[in-house]
């Protein structure tokens, strides 16, 4: 039996990276969004799978995704928790750096805790649960101190939710830390990225050998680097 796949932000970026590779294993794929063209685009391209017009940050809204994914498909096996934003705020400019500060936090931190609960209520045991939050969950940047925080935040959740589902035996929490990935979010930014299929790619083979967390591209290193040289890299993530 094909798996039912939930990704929010799918319609763009590494959300519709995933969603192309889990079309390509024949699973049942549900993406949202809030641009109705970009879903419109999605549903034309993949007409097998189901594309919904959502704001995951409204309760109402997560509500009738869900309920479109049971009348559709009757299950949920693997929630991504992909939607997110990037949000540079200069706290020493002193110039009102905490605007639209709710909206971050809710879209980065909140949404995807808040769904995670919905879905555990309707369907106990999913296959996974995946979070895609960032390498800066473990070192915040400089430029934007308080993406660091919601990321962090959503790393300490996803591995305290991977420890209480953990006696089940069934459901696999994945955390997938990238680095920055050439997505719409990440436009304005220079240097290095990966691809959006690239960080897919590491996020499905982490999925199949049931890892805990997945370190693309350059975060492979981070783990490392924080207990040997914590110093050189915080200096590094200062200049991102």
């Amino acid at each position: 039996m094909s798996q039912t796949v939930l990704i929010t932000g799918g319609t763009s970026g590494i959300g519709l990276s995933l969603a192309q590779s889990f079309v390509e294993l024949g699973a049942s794929v549900v993406v949202c969004g809030r641009s109705q063209a970009a879903l419109d685009r999605f549903a034309q391209a993949h007409p097998q799978a189901l594309a919904v017009r959502a704001d995951v940050t409204n309760a109402a809204d997560r509500a009738a995704l869900l309920q479109a994914v049971a009348d559709r498909f009757g299950r949920l096996d693997v929630l991504v928790n992909n939607a997110g934003t990037f949000e540079e705020r200069d706290y020493a400019a002193g110039k009102n750096p905490n605007a639209t500060l709710d909206d971050e936090v809710a879209l980065n931190l909140t949404a995807p805790i808040h769904l995670t609960g919905e879905v555990l209520e309707r369907w106990p045991s999913p296959d996974a649960i995946v979070f895609i939050t960032s390498g800066f969950a473990l070192v915040s940047p400089t430029r934007a101190p308080t993406h660091g925080a919601v990321k962090a935040g959503l790393h300490g959740f996803a591995d305290g939710l991977r420890r209480q589902l953990a006696p089940q035996g069934h459901t696999h929490v994945l955390e997938v830390l990238p680095p920055s990935t050439d997505t719409p979010m990440n436009a304005e930014a220079t240097g290095k990225k990966l691809t959006p299929a690239q960080v897919a790619a590491v996020t499905m083979k982490a999925l199949r050998r049931g890892r805990n967390m997945a370190f693309p591209g350059q975060t492979k290193a981070m783990p490392a680097m924080l207990r040997i040289a914590p110093g050189t890299l915080r200096r590094v993530v200062a200049e991102l």
